[in-house]
């Protein structure tokens, strides 16, 4: 009982601070909250004897693919690939390449705004496209004079919609894919066709939601929004991750986990920049360290130890055990684990809730196994653009807003969360029913 009063207590908590206080500020240093509350639950949860630390100890150094600590090394290691190619300046340079070509149609640059984020999502992750456009969006708006609206909820759609198709889109489909033993292959196959069914109908309905303000002229000043181009540093770091996609696309063919591969890219590209910096006197390397997502770090890890206490107590098994109760064929197995994923993402966060689940389906009955796990991958994903609580990229995208001055809060994200993510969500399960 203990265990679930502090669970429901530290959810709570992280709502709270999500909405209210976001950051916090002690003397030069701000912080972000969200994982501060998760670090203090699962402290509590370890203090109050509900967890052990060697039950922590079994669950962070496991020998299987779901081992949090390489999932962790994984994603940072993607993010930091990512990041380079921003310091470098090629994200913002597609931008401008973007608007160079639209000649003043808001309509036109929406559409090959949206292609450039959707295609740069897919082969490195939604988080750092968020990160990354965000605040060109704000300033390349100001200066031509256009609502930035469209744009920015167009980005964070786009961004957690093409998320979807590879396994490296995001935290939660490395998560629940490995858990599963699912390799880049067999979920490539199942995904592709209910992502790309998913992006154009989120295109069709951003286009008929924002036909009047998309419908201004605008007057690009291209001097204005130049973007250097560091083309060597682009040229190393595209190699560096295309050739990292490529293993982790047969990486269970080579025997080598996709974890590993990784971090001998990102060991590789630093090894690299420390010898251009010592020669060119940059600092991509230091500034790319300095924003890569140690966040999450804490905070995935906290969220682990809570479900683990969850599970213990066995509040997982009933779940499954209601969600099972509901599930007697395949249809509505995909409805039940997708819609049933889609309402724990907005209240534990998208990534805590794939560990939940992940132990949902392995407590349930392995009927319709697929279904369960693909359907939960989909509400990781578009559960994120519900409330601005669904995801580590809703929380990160509110900060950078509101660091620019852009009024944009909790009830404007959810007015239009609330008419795109049911659709979205209901659209894509279905075409989900189909391939599977």
């Amino acid at each position: 009982m203990l265990t679930i009063i502090i669970s429901i207590l530290t959810i709570l908590a992280l709502i709270l601070v999500i909405i209210f206080k976001p950051t916090l500020k002690i003397k030069n240093l701000e912080l972000q909250t969200f994982w501060v509350v998760a670090l203090l639950g699962a402290l509590l949860l370890i203090i109050c004897g509900e967890v052990t630390f060697t039950e922590i100890k079994e669950v962070f150094f496991s020998d299987d693919s779901m081992n949090p600590i390489k999932i962790l090394v994984l994603f940072i290691a993607v993010s930091f690939l990512s990041i380079v190619l921003d310091e470098a300046g090629f994200f913002k340079k597609c931008a401008v390449v973007a608007t160079s070509i639209t000649k003043g149609s808001q309509i036109k640059l929406f559409i090959s705004l949206s292609c450039i984020i959707s295609l740069l999502t897919i082969f490195t992750s939604n988080d750092i496209v968020i990160l990354t456009f965000t605040p060109f969006i704000c300033y390349f708006t100001k200066h031509v004079r256009v609502s930035p609206i469209p744009y920015l909820i167009g980005e964070f759609i786009f961004a957690n919609t093409w998320s979807m198709m590879l396994i490296i889109g995001n935290p939660t489909n490395i998560y629940l894919a490995s858990a599963f033993d699912i390799n880049f292959f067999e979920y490539l196959k199942v995904m592709a066709l209910p992502t790309i069914v998913a992006g154009l109908s989120a295109m069709a309905i951003l286009l008929l939601m924002f036909r009047k303000p998309l419908k201004k002229k605008m007057i690009i000043d291209e001097d204005e929004i130049h973007v250097e181009l560091n083309l060597f540093i682009t040229t190393v770091g595209i190699i560096h991750l295309g050739l990292c996609t490529i293993l982790l696309a047969i990486s269970s063919y080579i025997g080598i986990d996709m974890w590993l591969i990784c971090l001998g890219f990102a060991l590789s590209l630093m090894i690299f920049l420390l010898i251009y910096q010592a020669i060119r006197k940059a600092n991509v390397l230091k500034n790319a360290i300095k924003r890569l997502p140690y966040n999450l770090i804490p905070f995935i890890l906290s969220m682990f130890i809570v479900v683990t206490a969850l599970a213990k107590c066995g509040v997982i098994h009933k779940i499954a055990e209601v969600l099972d109760s509901v599930s007697v064929n395949s249809n509505l197995t995909i409805y039940t684990y997708g819609f049933g994923s889609f309402i724990s993402s907005n209240i534990l966060n998208n990534i805590p809730m794939s560990v939940m689940f992940e132990k949902v389906i392995s407590s349930s009955n392995m009927l319709y196994l697929n279904e369960k796990i693909y359907s939960s991958i989909v509400a990781s994903n578009i559960g994120a653009y519900f409330t601005p609580i669904g995801a580590l990229a809703g929380i990160m995208w509110m900060g950078i807003l509101g660091k620019t001055g852009l009024k944009f809060g909790f009830r404007e994200f959810l007015k239009f969360g609330i008419i795109l993510s049911p659709i979205i969500m209901f659209v894509t399960l279905t075409t989900l029913l189909i391939v599977i």
